[in-house]
């Protein structure tokens, strides 16, 4: 029981069965663990030393950005905890492991409020210009799509696993689960919005109970993300945005422009799901980029010419 692949194969099993963990979690780990066995010198989990675990990590560092390289390690170290917990390891190595990572602070990219717009506009245009009952129902989808990927800022894959039960139109109320397979319920604060869901929800309702999940692509099966960036690729051409838009931009949208109408942090990080108020402040350095921005070039004192000199 003390091989190195043995062992990860029961950890793995653990964060599967007893802790829960999503399947992209799930998939990140055992990746991490993987590469892990795969460079370092032993095969048994208690012939790995300090050293050892250094030397890892300093390949991290080279290997890969910060980012990465952290969460990287933070899959090691989580093994190697549960080691320690379940008494598989004596001494556990990684306690004595000292490391800093300095990553740059990679402001999220937003959407210009009128791309937004237009973005919409074109869409609803083009709903208008339907030349057949498909088109239009079509059209209904993507537009349901975006507009809630907007009006929620949930993540992608959030919004492609959404289930028809998770969806209260009545209560204009959605049901999200997120990363760890944490729950959180948003509203949907426009009536706008909502006709727009109730009106794809009645036009697809046979294809929403054969599948199982509410939005559905043309053959009836779970929308996948890459529909949904393809998709809006598709009518950003169309509305001349030359900006190339995410579907996580529209994300950091919500955010950032909730921060600046003088939303309380704490609501937003809620909203997006957040575990830690710290992954939430990001956005409050967008907000600062908005203000330097504002003073520089509406503050009244720009407009001064004063008189520095007697003439």
């Amino acid at each position: 029981m003390s091989s190195l692949e043995t062992i990860t194969n029961s950890y793995l099993d653990f964060c599967k069965y007893q802790k829960r963990l999503d399947d992209k979690t799930l998939k990140s780990y055992q990746t991490d663990l993987r590469q892990f066995r795969e460079a370092i010198p032993v095969r048994s989990i208690s012939q790995v030393t300090l050293q050892i675990l250094e030397t890892y990590v300093s390949n991290l560092h080279q290997t890969y950005k910060p980012k990465t390289a952290k969460r990287k390690l933070a899959s090691i170290k989580a093994f190697f905890h549960y080691l320690e917990c379940k008494d598989l390891i004596e001494v556990n190595p990684i306690n004595k492991l000292q490391t800093k990572f300095r990553e740059p602070v990679i402001l999220p990219k937003t959407i210009p409020l009128n791309d937004i717009e237009t973005l919409l506009s074109t869409m609803y245009k083009q709903k208008s210009l339907a030349k057949s009952e498909y088109q239009n129902k079509c059209f209904n989808r993507d537009i349901a799509v975006i507009e809630l990927l907007f009006s929620t800022g949930m993540r992608i894959s959030e919004l492609c696993t959404l289930k028809p039960s998770d969806i209260n139109l009545y209560e204009k109320c959605i049901l999200i689960y997120g990363k760890g397979a944490k729950e959180r319920k948003i509203q949907v604060g426009s009536d706008d919005v909502i006709a727009v869901l109730k009106e794809y929800k009645e036009e697809y309702q046979d294809e929403i109970n054969n599948c199982g999940y509410f939005f559905v692509n043309r053959l009836g099966k779970r929308l996948s993300e890459q529909s949904v960036r393809d998709m809006i690729n598709k009518y950003a051409e169309l509305a001349g945005i030359d900006m190339h838009i995410t579907p996580h931009m529209f994300r950091h949208s919500f955010a950032t422009y909730l921060l600046e109408a003088d939303v309380d942090i704490r609501y937003i990080q809620e909203m997006l799901g957040h575990s830690s108020i710290n992954v939430t402040e990001i956005y409050t350095h967008v907000a600062m980029s908005k203000q330097k921005d504002i003073l520089t070039t509406k503050h009244p004192r720009k407009n001064f010419k004063l008189k520095k000199e007697e003439d």
